[in-house]
């Protein structure tokens, strides 16, 4: 098989879990915790990862087998010993990538290297020169004119893109009408977890209407110790975000809560959890006869490895539409994979439309 070739944009938590991933799929040959064994022919383990980008001194030069362990990621470690890539981690851009109050915290936090920052010329060169065909974008939350920045790289430099964080591109129509003039496809906006807080509660709000049950409040309140958390604790970086997974729950509503019975968003930094993230989750409900009812929940889970297996499918059917030429959002792809996709559809519906897209894919070229 062809590898996939990846470039990844931020070597964080979310490019550590995917990298041991893909090296423990090589090793392992084994479906487990995957949600697709193939797409196209191509497995978890045909991946290569030919670039990282970052502005981390800790990171920047670095093989990205390397990068993906030094700190500040804190995200569990699955696969200790990824072999090289043979891939080198460049200098990107700062700008809005960096919360301020990152750079304060040490060990932590971001410490910026001391190089220049890179331009849009020496971005696109560099990804041109590493063959990458996917670009992941691992972009930090309320990274604006970060993430605008690097589209227009991947414009420039005709990759498909699977947008991780929640500054909309696939799901905003001026930018998702330039990818599909380029005939370059991209996935996103948002990735969802493979069982996360968003999932879990889209599959309650719609278990509530299938059953007659009116949803009148409802909170989703997530913790967590890794820089993503840390990252939030400025609360003008969340809007993007906040809106993302609130709209993903409104849509399987029965019927649209008004602002104040819905609250869905990141509650607090909590760092020794690390990379585990808590969700508390509540709804009430009336049933028969207008009879209150409530259901909470707690989940747990490895924040960073939780988003991967989506991550993966999205580089797969990434792939598939490079190999059969189109462009544009992937709109299966993104309602399944992705919490704020151009269009929502139920889950179940999402799963099938994906399922159809796989079972339509080519075969990988030998």
């Amino acid at each position: 098989m062809k590898p996939i070739k990846v470039a990844m944009i931020g070597v964080g938590n979310c490019a550590s879990s995917l990298v041991q991933g893909v090296a423990y799929y090589r090793q392992n040959n084994s479906s487990q915790g995957l949600i697709h064994d193939k797409i196209g022919g191509y497995g978890a383990g045909d991946v290569d990862f030919v670039l990282g980008i970052d502005v981390d001194a800790r990171k920047v030069g670095k093989d990205i087998a390397e990068a993906i362990f030094a700190a500040p990621n804190n995200t569990k470690v699955f696969m200790p010993n990824v072999p090289a890539t043979g891939a080198k981690v460049i200098m990107g851009m700062v700008s809005d990538g960096v919360a301020p109050h990152m750079t304060t915290v040490g060990e932590k936090g971001f410490i910026v290297a001391d190089e220049p920052e890179a331009d849009k010329a020496r971005i696109v060169e560099a990804i041109k020169a590493s063959g990458a065909e996917v670009l992941i974008n691992f972009l930090p939350v309320g990274s604006q004119k970060a993430t605008e920045f690097y589209m227009e790289c991947a414009l420039e430099a005709g990759v498909a893109v699977v947008n991780c964080m929640p500054v909309f591109i696939a799901s905003q129509p001026e930018w998702e009408a330039r990818f599909r003039e380029k005939n370059i496809p991209i996935v996103g906006d948002d990735i969802k977890a493979q069982v996360g807080a968003t999932i879990v509660h889209r599959v309650l709000s719609s278990l509530f209407a299938a059953r007659g049950v009116t949803v009148e409040r409802t909170y989703q309140l997530n913790t967590g110790g890794n820089t993503d958390f840390m990252n939030m604790l400025d609360r003008q970086r969340l809007g993007s975000k906040k809106e993302s997974k609130t709209e993903a729950v409104q849509a399987m509503l029965a019927q649209r809560l008004e602002d104040e019975n819905i609250h869905v968003g990141p509650s607090d930094y909590v760092p020794w959890q690390k990379d585990n993230k808590l969700c508390f989750l509540r709804l009430e409900g009336l049933q028969w006869g207008n009879v209150p009812m409530e259901l909470e929940l707690r989940l747990s889970v490895e924040d960073s490895p939780n988003s991967a297996a989506c991550v993966m499918d999205a580089i797969r059917c990434a792939k598939v539409a490079l190999d059969r030429g189109e462009g544009g959002a992937l709109i299966g792809p993104s309602a399944y994979f992705c919490k704020h996709p151009p269009q929502q559809f139920n889950d179940d519906l999402a799963a099938q439309m994906v399922d159809d897209y796989v079972a339509d894919a080519p075969l990988a070229a030998e």
